[in-house]
């Protein structure tokens, strides 16, 4: 198989190796737990991040699509939004969007060569021993591209804890928590307790703290971080809510309660249970931006339909089915698996599962084991974090037993090895592509001639639409 950006890549490139030497620098999993060097770029660069209200999303899973939303509901109340998620799928210019799509890869090239002096000067400093990070220069980069648009607001998504993250340089005016969970233990710490509080950085003096469904001990220190800082608080099951969804074709019908009263008939185009209640948490999110009015009812129709979120439950292949999924740890697997019992059929069940070394891999091979038939194991090759074929394949057969295990050397084998397996199991077998952002995006790059993917009926799995718009 041949993936679609090599067939569309050109010559070597200017871009290219201003992204070579941007990955260069210290990995977003290796983490100098300090705001100094963002602090130091900032104001070398005039403060960007000042110069416009911001939306901080953090939370253990969930944060890209809820920053998706809160910008798409934004952007239908006419605003012009700037959105940073990481990391990202297919290409680095993901990560920073202008009114809901990625900027072009000259601009990206235009603001590197715009900052870069600067990020030498700090470099040359070795704040704390070390350069400036990857995520600490791609945040920079994305609020000076957010300050020279310019946008009107900008949805900051956390990329790790909160406190000491680099998006955590600006005060946000309205913080976002989701879901609290275990995960990056080893930088956040080992109880939902501790993970809370770094996450609770977000919430600064006087801001609105927005708050999906947490366990008790999460919601017991945001709380106390909440009335610490003088911050509003805004609790899901309190003041906005999930009332009703409805599985529909091609997403969910939701009925939602925020500063309004009671809304419905919305259409939201993602699946699962988890996405409906993020939508939840985006809309209350929006209100409070907005000073805690209600958001008008079309609008909010108008932006929940607009939502997209590539690799959440994704179906982007028909014949066999394969959807894809981000999710890397035992709280998201949970969610999707749900998910994906409740909008596709598929009988049997193929996994192809990817993972880092550093997550619960152990826990995410048991909650699969008892969903899917068999499973294709392999590793991604871009990432030096990913466990290795042997290793993975070693832990799948003590989750699934040895005849319920494939392995493959690369995405590419393991996609080709799925599908054939699904193809040769009836009409409704399928293939779930899960475990690492990185397996999903080579797996999109495979497998997606447009990135709008591909729409299938989770009741009849015939294909809605074509990636050209055919039927």
């Amino acid at each position: 198989m041949t993936s679609t950006r090599e067939k569309n890549r050109g010559p070597a490139s200017s871009h290219a190796a201003i992204v070579e030497s941007l990955t260069s620098r210290w990995p977003e999993h290796r983490i100098g737990p300090t705001l100094v060097r963002i602090q130091a770029l900032c104001e070398l660069l005039g403060s960007p991040q000042d110069a416009c209200p911001v939306i901080a999303v953090t939370g253990t899973n969930g944060k890209g699509s809820t920053a998706a939303m809160i910008d798409a509901l934004l952007r239908s109340m006419g605003l012009r939004t700037g959105r940073f998620t990481s990391p990202h799928l297919q290409e680095i210019t993901e990560r920073i969007c202008i009114d809901g799509a990625p900027i072009e890869a000259a601009r990206f090239d235009e603001l590197w060569e715009q900052i870069s002096p600067m990020v030498d000067i700090v470099d040359a400093r070795r704040i704390d021993g070390i350069a400036l990070t990857f995520f600490e220069v791609m945040v920079a980069l994305a609020y000076a591209a957010f300050a020279d648009a310019p946008v009107d607001v900008a949805i900051m998504e956390v990329g790790m804890g909160g406190r000491w993250d680099a998006t955590n340089v600006a005060d946000a005016r309205v913080g976002v928590v989701g879901p609290v969970d275990m995960d990056h233990m080893q930088y956040l710490g080992t109880t939902i307790g501790q993970i809370a509080a770094e996450k609770a950085g977000i919430i600064k003096p006087g801001a609105t703290a927005v708050l999906a469904g947490q366990r008790p001990e999460a919601a017991a220190v945001l709380s106390r971080h909440c009335a610490e800082v003088g911050a509003t608080m805004v609790r899901e099951g309190l003041d906005f809510a999930l009332l009703d969804r409805q599985v529909a074709v091609g997403g969910q019908l939701l009925r939602l309660e925020g500063a309004g009263g009671p809304v419905g008939d919305l259409f939201l185009p993602l699946h699962g249970a988890h996405m409906a209640h993020n939508a939840a948490v985006a809309v209350a999110a929006v209100e409070a931006f907005c000073g805690g009015r209600p958001i008008d009812p079309a609008v909010l129709a108008e932006g929940l339909a607009g939502v997209r979120a590539p690799g959440r439950l994704e179906a982007i292949h028909h014949d066999p089915l394969v959807v894809l999924d981000t999710a890397h740890n035992p709280h998201g697997v949970r969610a999707t698996l749900a998910g994906l019992r409740e909008a596709f059929t598929m009988r049997p069940a193929i996994g192809v599962l990817a993972m880092m070394a550093d997550k619960q891999v152990d826990a995410v091979l048991d909650l699969l084991a008892a969903e899917l038939d068999q499973v294709v194991v392999t590793t991604v090759r871009s990432s030096p974090r990913a466990m290795s074929v042997e290793d993975i394949a070693s832990l799948a057969v003590g989750a699934f037993g040895r005849a319920r295990v494939h392995t493959a050397e690369d995405t590419a084998e393991a996609l080709s090895r799925a599908m054939t397996l699904a193809g040769g199991a009836g009409e409704e077998a399928g293939v779930l592509v899960i475990g690492s952002v990185h397996l999903a995006g080579e797996a999109r790059d495979i497998l997606a001639d447009d990135a709008s993917g591909v729409a299938v009926d989770p009741l009849t799995m015939s294909v809605v639409e074509e990636p050209d718009g055919s039927s």
